[in-house]
């Protein structure tokens, strides 16, 4: 599902316009990266949670080259399945 199906059902499902749907998800991922900029997390019970993560610099390689490089220490964000999620998801792929 892309962005424009994704507003098609949350506008079905809300009772909202599609314009308004699309307000309603852009207010949720710019709350969601304001707080992730500011290293909170975002908790959503049994949906998942929206955290950053430190990632430790480390070795790789130059895919074109095969050349040793330094790959630098990082925050990037992450998300994490909630129990409820994760059940529905197993459950309708059985």
């Amino acid at each position: 599902m892309n962005k424009k199906g994704l507003l098609i059902k949350m506008s079905e499902k809300s009772g909202l316009t599609q314009k308004d749907a699309e307000l309603a998800l852009k207010a949720f991922i710019e709350s969601v990266e304001e707080a992730l900029e500011c290293g909170e997390k975002v908790q959503l019970i049994g949906f998942g949670t929206f955290e950053t993560r430190q990632r430790a610099e480390r070795q790789g390689r130059n895919p074109s080259t095969g050349e040793e490089i330094t790959i630098p220490a990082s925050v990037v964000p992450a998300f994490k399945v909630g129990k409820k999620l994760k059940e529905k998801v197993k459950e309708a792929h059985k």
